[in-house]
């Protein structure tokens, strides 16, 4: 089964030998597929062969010593049982644990130079991490073993180069190499993890925006037919006033989505009065800025998580927006971490030219790249997102793994789990040769939310008629992604709350249609409501729901508990899974039983005691949280 060989390939957390120790071989060891894709992404097909004089920017990822040691090392510091939790690492400790070593760096030049690039026509990335050269078609085919095509997308009239369907290294090389670029990625658009403004949910990117609302309400009575600040404060017990600004919060967009600014005087003023005039503090990656020249279908993604982040942390705690891309490139997740991280960015060989915005940016209005300029936020989140189908393992592993040095860091990333219930953006899912269609029948999970090194946030909603003081139930007008990865393998801090739901509720499909290996990583960690919330939009007040607000949402509280922490002069929390699935915080968070989360032509998985592929581990119960945080050091 495609499944199971894959989780069989990554049982360990890595992927294929580039990732792992491997004795040394001669130079003239064969050569192994070190990359591969099953199938090209919809809508390409090739229409010619590349010419050979043809130049490509051929970027080599050399491998990362240690990274088979970053789940002991994120543990170590956010563990509640270990004796060094909250002692975070500083960026310097985290560039010098995993920069390449100069073994490698000779061995992979080596090769290069046997191959005909030496090592003038080579340059190495500031941080180490890169070598880059200009090399033509030919080289490349020669030196990767593979053969380069012109492929063409039809409905967009665009062409773009790519290897055939894998490339190959020496054995002696592949141990040496994580990935290399531009080879098997494909020009593929970023995908949300919400879902389409329209009636209809599940079939698209966009969060669920309703009609205006006539009547709003304020007060805990309606809580069922319109969420507001109030309605999630009394859901979670968040009774919390942040007193200064000691810790810090970020909100990731991309454009173009963006807000119109009058609009949060709307909002705080029915909401929170004494916010009105408030704005975030806009920090611009790449050229990011506020476009209020933009249709309403723009607005609704930002409006909403930043209204409701405010809102909830209040006026005395600074809210940043971390805007990704210009109005002429845009960005994707590598755009935003070549910002927070000097050694992942472009010139440094860290992107992808093919998914992300490239820079610097030379049509009108273009910008400059931001370069490890931005320090990490405490908190951040994120609720956009990719099928892992769209993307290669390769392209996913080395971000994944990013946002565990993050972690490190002390920082906590939260994602939201998409919209779609199993099945992944735009309601599309798997065929058994890997590819996306509508109507396939196998189960397609998210990414980043698949990362085990991000905190995956799924949704849930007060059942129509019921009081705010009822359990929630799962969303039950969306489905709230969750599932199982096809990439990832399960973290050590996951294993009993996972292993206990599959022995417990053994979901009742067959193993392949999803990934019932039970070794890899499951999503969600934890959920929030995402339904019927309030938003100001271009003046009016409109319901936008979707997974994309229970992230931010969640985030606020996390904020909250990291001021309560940094008063009483102790760390950030940092990367929570761990903790969050310790037995010192079993039975922390508001279960939630009943639901389930639909998608590919099924009822999906279904809401259960404990941890469960829906809601993850439950909402937050915010008293008792915040208690036990404040006990850890």
């Amino acid at each position: 089964m495609l499944l199971r060989r894959l989780l069989t390939t990554l049982a360990s957390g890595v992927l294929l030998s580039s990732l792992n120790p491997l004795a040394h071989s001669s130079p003239l060891s064969r050569r192994v597929p070190h990359e591969t894709r099953r199938s090209v992404p919809l809508g390409w097909q090739p229409v010619r062969r590349a010419e050979p004089s043809t130049v490509l920017p051929l970027r080599i990822g050399l491998a990362q010593p240690n990274l088979h040691l970053i789940e002991s090392f994120l543990n170590d510091v956010s563990h509640p049982d270990s004796p060094n939790y909250g002692k975070h690492w500083s960026a310097a400790e985290v560039a010098e644990m995993f920069r390449p070593s100069d073994e490698t760096l000779e061995i992979v030049r080596t090769w290069l130079a046997d191959n005909g690039i030496h090592e003038y026509r080579t340059r190495l990335s500031q941080g180490g991490g890169w070598i880059l050269a200009d090399v033509t078609v030919e080289e490349a085919e020669a030196l990767l073993d593979t053969d380069y095509y012109v492929y063409e997308k039809p409905a967009g009239g665009k062409e773009h180069i790519a290897c055939d369907s894998a490339y190959h290294l020496p054995e002696h090389i592949s141990e040496h190499v994580e990935l290399i670029m531009p080879t098997l990625h494909f020009d593929l658009p970023k995908r949300r993890s919400v879902v389409k403004r329209t009636s209809k949910p599940g079939v698209g990117g966009g969060p669920r925006v309703g009609q205006k609302i006539k009547v709003v309400f304020n007060d805990l009575a309606h809580c069922d037919e319109q969420i507001t600040l109030d309605c999630l404060r009394a859901l979670y017990g968040f009774d919390y006033d942040i007193a200064s600004s000691k810790s810090t919060f970020a909100v990731v967009e991309f454009t173009p989505e963006t807000h119109n600014p009058s609009d949060f005087d709307v909002f705080f003023g029915n909401f929170s009065k004494d916010q009105v005039g408030e704005r975030p503090t806009l920090v611009g990656i790449d050229g990011g800025v506020i476009e209020t020249d933009v249709p309403e279908d723009f607005l609704g993604e930002s409006s909403l998580d930043l209204q409701y982040a405010m809102g909830l942390v209040g006026k005395n705690q600074e809210v940043l927006l971390y805007q990704v891309g210009d109005t002429v490139e845009g960005g994707s997740f590598n755009n935003l971490l070549d910002a927070l991280d000097a050694s992942f960015c472009t010139f440094e060989g860290g992107d992808d030219p093919t998914q992300d915005g490239i820079y610097p940016d030379t049509a009108p209005g273009g910008f400059d790249e931001q370069c490890g300029s931005i320090k990490s936020a405490d908190v951040i989140t994120n609720s956009y997102g990719y099928n892992e189908a769209d993307l290669t393992p390769f392209y996913m592993i080395r971000q994944c793994n990013e946002y565990a040095k993050l972690g490190l860091m002390g920082v906590s990333f939260l994602y939201a789990s998409g919209d779609d219930g199993v099945g992944g953006n735009d309601a599309l899912c798997l065929e058994s040769n890997g590819t996306q269609a509508l109507g396939a029948p196998i189960f397609n999970p998210g990414f980043p939310g698949g990362c085990p090194w991000v905190t995956n946030v799924g949704a849930t909603q007060i059942a129509p008629g019921n009081p705010v003081t009822a359990p929630e139930i799962a969303s039950a007008e969306f489905g709230s992604g969750g599932g199982w990865s096809n990439v990832f393998a399960v973290p050590e801090y996951q294993k009993s709350a996972v292993l206990g739901y599959l022995k417990e509720f053994p979901p009742p499909y067959p193993s392949d249609i999803w990934n019932s290996t039970g070794i890899s990583r499951a999503f969600p960690d934890i959920a929030g409501n995402g339904w019927n919330y309030t938003v100001a939009i271009d003046g009016e007040f409109v319901p936008i729901g979707g997974t994309s607000a229970s992230s931010p949402m969640s985030a606020s509280m996390l904020t909250a508990v990291n001021d309560a922490r940094l008063r009483k002069g102790k760390s950030p929390i940092g990367f929570i899974n761990p903790t969050i699935y310790s037995d010192a915080f079993r039975g922390l968070f508001n279960d939630i039983t009943i639901g389930s989360n639909p998608g590919c032509g099924t009822n999906g998985f279904k809401a259960e005691r404990g941890w469960d592929p829906v809601t993850g581990l439950g909402t937050i119960n915010f008293p008792k949280l915040l208690a036990a945080w404040l006990e850890l050091p």
